[in-house]
């Protein structure tokens, strides 16, 4: 993964790295509730030796001494110090317990003993830290002197600070488990938003479709909520952020070369609720308020929506034509004020599939291309039936909505690849339900939206329409 994909990842999930911070110091904070406040005082003993009055002798009496340190450190959690601070102090442990409430340390190179004791009470703490001297240095007196009734120790232990009763405690350190809740937290979150990120499975943006297929994105279709209520946005809002992107689409589908196939199109998806049919009628819309004569065919014979979206009457179309019931121009409905056509699917047959493959449907789309400069038909999604598959191998190419954020990357593979089986050409790829806000929002990257064309954009583009392959 690059930087920018850490990037993208830390922006998509905010919330949930935040919602992981705050826990990780909600937890932090319960910790330090939970844990009770405990206390620290220390003493110091310090160890001497019996020496002569010769150098030599001072420095073989000091070189014992800081050997003995590191002994007598040693021996100040052992039960022969701790039992009498045990019934001195009248302590309810064993000497294992009181022992992992004392640390006991000596400087390198020194004589000085330091003794720490830690206990839930302060005044508690400061009496073992001192009586625990107090019995290391009877202790070693005892074990040093050779003889009890004529000899005296060669070492001497000498308490030089007695431990004073603390005041504020040493745990819990409340910032410090805060910190750490935080940094857990994050940590956490960022594991969990990157392995979700590596597990997601649907296509989101242009880089997602670029590692799956050659074939160019030609278009971004924002996400609409009302999407429903208003499926002809170009209609209904021409000057809306949606609207203006069918017109991007429009735009760039003018540069496709469509070999000589002519300008007729299959608008298809990979599964149904992807937006082809809202795709496929506006950018029809498009197309003919740029001059062009377009022709909108509804060529999904098992679900139409062409005739509802676009209000005309749909008792009669392409089947009816297609087994010879009735003729083009009778079934062929004028739309607006454009040059925009409408061709309904007619009645749902028993044999869709059977019908777009027919003699019958080929020299139908040659008809259709001679009468018009652009032909857009309302297909099928590919993965359920094969009725779009079938179709594109007439036409000039199949372009294919992918929604955003709900098409698994395995439904548009297989789209694909039922396209190429049957020698169908991609001629784009066209994402809808852009989310609005966020990194893969619509207008991120080379998507956006101008304030509307002038009459000599849609000259040109007539132009081009008008002058198609032969």
């Amino acid at each position: 993964m690059e930087l920018r994909d850490y990037v993208r990842i830390l922006r998509r999930s905010w919330a949930v790295l935040l919602l992981a911070t705050l826990l990780g110091v909600s937890a932090g904070a319960g910790y330090s509730l939970l844990d009770p406040p405990r206390y620290s005082a220390s003493s110091k003993v310090f160890v001497s030796t019996s020496s002569g009055q010769s150098a030599q002798e001072l420095a073989q009496g000091n070189s014992f001494t800081v050997q003995r340190v590191k002994t007598y450190s040693d021996l100040a959690k052992t039960p022969i110090v701790l039992l009498p601070v045990i019934a001195k102090l009248q302590l309810n442990m064993s000497a294992d317990a009181l022992a992992s409430d004392i640390a006991v340390s000596a400087a390198v190179d020194t004589t000085i003993i330091e003794i720490t004791a830690s206990n839930a009470s302060p005044v508690m703490a400061a009496d073992i830290a001192n009586t625990v001297s107090e019995s290391l240095t009877a202790a070693v007196e005892e074990i040093e002197t050779t003889d009890a009734g004529n000899a005296m120790s060669p070492v001497k232990l000498t308490m030089v600070q007695q431990a004073d009763v603390p005041s504020t405690p040493v745990s819990p350190r409340v910032p410090l488990n805060l910190a750490l809740g935080a940094f857990v937290g994050l940590a956490l979150g960022l594991g969990a938003a990157v392995l979700r990120e590596m597990l997601d499975n649907k296509v989101r943006n242009e880089r997602d479709l670029q590692a799956l297929t050659p074939a160019p994105v030609i278009g971004a279709i924002a996400f609409d909520p009302k999407a429903k209520q208003r499926p002809l946005i170009v209609h209904a809002n021409p000057r809306s952020p949606r609207a203006e992107s069918f017109r991007t689409l429009r735009t760039n589908l003018s540069f496709i070369d469509v070999g000589t196939k002519g300008r007729t199109f299959v608008i298809t998806s990979s599964v149904q609720s992807e937006g082809k049919s809202t795709t496929g009628a506006n950018l029809a819309i498009t197309l003919a308020d740029a001059g062009a004569r377009v022709l909108l065919v509804d060529a999904d014979l098992r679900r139409p929506k062409v005739a509802e979206y676009m209000g005309v009457e749909g008792g009669a179309g392409l089947t009816d034509v297609l087994i010879g019931r009735a003729e083009l121009p009778d079934v062929v409905q004028p739309w607006g004020k454009s040059k925009l056509f409408v061709l309904p699917a007619g009645k749902i047959p028993p044999n869709p599939s059977e019908l777009l493959g027919s003699r019958a449907m080929a020299e139908l789309i040659l008809i259709l291309e001679r009468e018009f400069d652009a032909v857009i038909f309302d297909a099928p999604p590919l993965l359920p039936v094969t009725d779009a598959a079938i179709l594109s191998k007439s036409v000039g190419g199949a372009i294919v909505v992918v929604a955003s954020g709900r098409t698994h990357k395995n439904q548009l593979k297989g789209a694909l690849t039922a396209l190429e089986n049957v020698g169908a050409s991609v001629s784009g790829i066209v994402l809808t339900m852009m989310p609005t806000s966020g990194p893969d929002a619509y207008g991120n990257g080379r998507y956006g939206y101008g304030y509307g064309y002038g009459a000599s954009e849609a000259d040109v583009l007539s132009d081009e329409l008008a002058h198609k392959p032969a």
